[in-house]
């Protein structure tokens, strides 16, 4: 075999086992969620779990194929294209099979405040651009010759150092929490356990639970009251009872509620949607959203066909469909609107509901799947970043947690434990104005996209010449 067809196997299985690393070590819950929910065995789960990882492992063996390629034409420098290229591959994983965009390199920097406003410029790609850049700059400074082994770190200690100050810079002026209408808010974590969500038994005392709690977040002074996914126990358009009870107390209150329930639509076949539900203070149902990204294994089962051998979990998986509009909802003279679950880890869904005028981004999630697993919380901060990309408070309802508030900048105002019943209450604003990224959005990441495939075009031929060292 010739020295370049075994730099790129070696290159392969390196970038392989780099992702199984990367995903097995930010996924390892998944067989625990499919083995106690899923209805399959522990080792099927297991099986289903590192079949997800080394399908998301191909992502970064192909980055370091095409990383060995390029620095098999340039020498060392070729180095520095894994950034564009690890934003591509960001890119395809975003798109390829329905997409499943969860823990992108750059959801890293959440919490770091200074750093994480780059996301209002190119999103949460450039920030993951500039994590592989810092990397890749490190890498050239190791194994680079001549001046590339201290220009290169150099350049990134420049970026990130400059980036750094413009972000504090940006949170110090902090107009974006000065501006806009006040509201105060009630976020309703009812701590309801996945085994007993959909119990008849305990469907009363699950909506008493609610209510009451309603009422609290009333008391507080919020006018907008924010229930998680899926939280009534029944089908709200479908039960007479608890629609009742929910209208009225609405209208005594005076009071906004968003929350999540699911809906039925007759037909053949008959289509099921995870929805949410936003009603006025009078009782009226002001918007109606549908899930548009449905959770793979969880509402719906992917290649079915090829999964045969998970029979227990795809008979287990109610078959939802996905919404097709990305509706902002009206309350009053503003609007806002609402990502369900882990389709907030979209950034471009949420940037399309910021481009149709949306205020105030909300989101509402069931993490009790995922139990005391780091995955709530990797959740959480992967949705943080949705406020800083588009200049908008952010407030989240978690059936199980966690729950909050995060600013435009992505510092979280309040959060909430796991599994404990509360309620958050805070001051947000309805937001106008735009983000460089909300009017750019995913250009810069669509031109990384664009320029691996180029470059995967123009290295395509084994016939490379001998390596340069730059």
């Amino acid at each position: 075999m010739r020295p370049e067809g075994l730099r790129q196997r070696r290159a392969f299985g390196l970038g392989l086992v780099a992702g199984a690393v990367y995903f097995g070590g930010t996924l390892y819950w998944t067989p625990d969620v499919l083995s106690t929910f899923g209805g399959i065995s522990r080792p099927l789960a297991v099986a289903a779990g590192s079949l997800l990882v080394a399908y998301l492992a191909l992502f970064p063996a192909f980055v370091a194929v095409l990383v060995a390629r390029l620095c098999g034409r340039a020498g060392h420098a070729g180095v520095l294209a894994a950034p564009a290229v690890w934003v591509g591959a960001e890119l395809a994983r975003r798109w390829i099979l329905g997409g499943f965009p969860w823990v992108l390199l750059g959801s890293s920097q959440a919490g770091v405040t200074p750093i994480v406003q780059t996301a209002s410029l190119a999103g949460v790609y450039g920030l993951s651009a500039l994590v592989a850049f810092v990397s890749s700059a490190l890498a050239l400074g190791v194994a680079g010759r001549g001046r590339a082994r201290w220009m290169a770190p150099a350049a990134a200690a420049c970026l990130v150092g400059g980036l750094a100050a413009w972000g504090a810079w940006r949170v110090q002026e902090g107009a974006l929490v000065r501006g806009g209408q006040p509201v105060r808010v009630a976020l309703v974590q009812g701590n309801v356990l996945q085994n007993e969500k959909w119990d008849k038994e305990r469907a009363t005392g699950i909506l008493d639970r609610y209510l009451t709690m309603t009422r609290e977040g009333a008391s507080r002074g919020a006018s907008l009251v924010v229930w998680p996914e899926s939280s009534t126990p029944f089908m709200f358009e479908h039960d007479p009872v608890g629609r009742s009870a929910i209208i009225r107390l609405v209208q005594e209150l005076g009071v906004a509620l968003l929350f999540g329930s699911d809906q039925y639509e007759p037909g053949k076949p008959p289509r099921f949607y995870n929805s949410a539900f936003l009603l006025g203070p009078d009782g009226q149902t002001a918007a109606v959203y549908r899930k548009m990204h449905l959770v793979p294994f969880g509402e719906y089962v992917p290649l079915k066909r090829l999964l045969f051998f998970v029979t227990p979990l795809v008979e287990s998986v109610s078959d939802f469909s996905a919404g097709e509009v990305p509706v902002v909802m009206p309350l009053g003279a503003n609007r806002l609107s609402t990502a369900i679950c882990y389709e907030v880890v979209y950034p471009d869904l949420v940037a399309s509901f910021a481009r149709r005028g949306s205020q105030l981004l909300t989101t509402i999630t069931n993490d009790a799947w995922y139990g005391h697993s780091s995955a709530p919380h990797q959740h959480f901060w992967q949705a943080s970043l949705r406020a800083v990309e588009q200049g908008r408070y952010l407030v989240r309802s978690a059936n199980t947690g966690i729950s909050g508030i995060v600013d435009p900048y992505g510092r979280v105002v309040a959060k909430t434990p796991i599994f404990e019943q509360t309620v958050v209450t805070g001051e947000v604003r309805y937001l106008h104005g735009q983000t460089v990224y909300s009017r750019t959005g995913d250009a810069f990441a669509f031109a990384c996209g664009l320029f691996t495939m180029l470059a995967w075009w123009v290295t395509r031929s084994r016939a490379t010449g001998p390596a340069r060292s730059r």
